[in-house]
């Protein structure tokens, strides 16, 4: 809702000033916020166990999947910032970023190995105590080709661009009751059946990418040099987010994954500053 205001507030605003036409070799520096929508969805978590005769007897295959578990990512919100150097009036680079957002794991169903331990060894993804599962920032560094439609001296001017960001992860921090449940009802179980040592640990991480962007939007000329720009960029991410149990001297003991398609939508508001003639520390 938040977002949808500020989108209204930028396109509502009246050119003030006289306009200064942006012009090839102009750089621009926007900061902004940016609300993030992910339209997620993910795949049956799969498990496989370090099997050993304890665990064959007792019917327990690896590896299996957990039918009816699924994992979804909340919406974020975060700091923007970008430079877009216009190479003519209509084409333009953008590199842009942002402070990593911060997003919540969400889980549901139950983590439940085949046979009859299955009723009594398992983990409820989806029990209240247990979520967030984990908490993470997100990295995403992007470079996007732009299209500016109308004249250079235009006061309103809509734009599309193509691009491509990598995406890593980083401050992983798992709910600590999910942790203990891992451990009580799978670690413990596991390490016994293996002859390990305890205490288990449980470790969680996800895996990095490339991705393409997609971007629309429109800049408003406020003044002389001042923009306010309004965007949208939808990006294809996917990532495979792994939980590891391990024994005290580092065995895997189980290792549960899925991959979750989490297809952000970022929608941002900007304000604008054009530098002039030049790439910033470059000339």
């Amino acid at each position: 809702m938040k977002c949808r205001f500020l989108l209204l507030l930028a396109l509502s605003f009246a050119g003030a000033g006289s306009a200064r036409a942006q012009q090839a070799g102009d750089t621009v520096a926007l900061l902004g916020y940016g609300h993030v929508i992910t339209l997620d969805h993910s795949r049956p978590l799969h498990t496989i166990v370090d099997s050993s005769p304890v665990t064959e007897a007792a019917g327990i295959q690896s590896p299996f999947d957990s039918p009816g578990t699924a994992s979804s990512v909340s919406d974020s919100d975060t700091a923007f910032f970008s430079l877009t150097h216009f190479f003519t009036s209509h084409i333009a680079v953008s590199s842009a970023g942002g402070f990593p957002a911060k997003f919540k794991l969400e889980g549901q169903g139950l983590i439940q190995p085949t046979g009859a331990s299955g009723a009594v060894f398992n983990v409820n993804l989806g029990d209240p105590a247990n979520n967030p599962l984990a908490t993470v920032r997100q990295w995403t560094p992007a470079v996007l080709a732009q299209y500016f439609f109308g004249a250079s001296n235009d006061e309103i001017r809509p734009f599309v661009g193509l691009g491509a960001s990598y995406t890593w992860f980083t401050n992983v921090h798992l709910n600590g009751n999910f942790v203990a449940a891992s451990e009580a009802n799978f670690g413990d179980v596991l390490a016994a059946a293996n002859g390990k040592s305890t205490p288990t640990t449980v470790h969680g991480e996800a895996s990095s990418s490339f991705q393409p962007l997609f971007n629309i939007g429109v800049q408003q000329r406020i003044a002389r040099k001042w923009n306010v720009t309004a965007s949208a960029t939808f990006a294809l991410l996917n990532t495979k987010a792994d939980i590891q149990i391990r024994s005290s001297d580092g065995t895997v003991l189980a290792d549960s994954s899925t991959r979750i398609n989490i297809d952000p939508l970022a929608l941002n508001i900007f304000v604008g500053y054009d530098l002039g003639p030049g790439i910033p520390f470059f000339h």
